[in-house]
């Protein structure tokens, strides 16, 4: 009796895993649906570049499948991949849209190193003025990165004053300075997470762990409250653009 009770209750499990993971694809394909609509109506260009690459990449494999003589599989397997352009083609566009319409934003700095992939460890809002202009930290497999936006006369001396804050405790680890915006010597929002991954990999897992909790224990957070992210009109953009990057 035991044997049949577990037995059964193994498949129950199953079929409720499945019935989850059917229900969670359901959902998935439904955010890219809306974020489709919402991107189609703002992007005029959408559906033209989205359709040029489905076309374009069949008639490649088709001239390679003509030349070959196996045109007859060669066409389907370009049109999959032409799917596949197609919807790296929306994500691209999903993406800069979002990025345009939280830059210059309060929180948009954040809420993009909150969107990181990889073990970045953030904190947000280590320093801050009553302007809404902050520093972020950021632990990382390079060091300490310290991220500030808002004015940079006024967010120059928070970094100085962070950076000897955590000068303190990180000894030899390397400690970096990103200033966001859109003027010389600063990181552009968009190009601020691609800027973060081609800093140099200086220490490992073990030392981040160590470097976090030290950070932990001096830590005094007594700048303004900051929203998690920015609030644009398309917010609901953030969770979809999500979810067009794990497709």
């Amino acid at each position: 009796m035991a044997k049949g009770t577990a037995g059964k209750a193994t498949k129950e499990e199953k079929k409720a895993a499945k019935q989850a993971a059917r229900a969670a694809r359901k959902q998935r394909w439904s955010q890219i649906w809306q974020a489709f609509q919402m991107q189609r109506k703002e992007d005029k260009l959408l559906l033209p570049l989205m359709i040029g690459a489905v076309v374009v990449t069949a008639l490649i494999f088709l001239v390679i499948g003509l030349l070959l003589g196996q045109s007859w599989y060669l066409v389907p397997i370009g049109v999959i991949l032409g799917l596949a352009v197609a919807m790296i083609v929306f994500g691209r566009r999903v993406q800069n849209n979002v990025y345009a319409k939280a830059d210059g934003q309060p929180g948009a700095a954040g809420w993009a190193l909150d969107n990181m992939r990889g073990p970045w460890r953030v904190t947000q809002a280590v320093a801050g003025t009553t302007q809404l202009d902050v520093v972020h930290r950021v632990i990382g497999r390079p060091g300490v990165i310290l991220v500030a936006e808002g004015a940079s006369h006024r967010t120059r001396g928070l970094l100085a004053q962070e950076k000897k804050k955590v000068s303190r405790v990180a000894g030899q680890v390397p400690i970096y300075e990103v200033a966001v915006g859109n003027a010389d010597g600063e990181v552009e929002l968009s190009k601020l997470q691609r800027h973060m991954a081609k800093l140099p990999r200086n220490i490992d897992r073990a030392q981040m762990d160590t470097l976090e909790k030290r950070l932990a224990a001096i830590a005094g957070r007594g700048g303004p409250a900051m929203p998690k992210g920015p609030v644009p009109k398309g917010a609901q953009m953030k969770g979809m653009q999500r979810t067009v990057r794990r497709r």
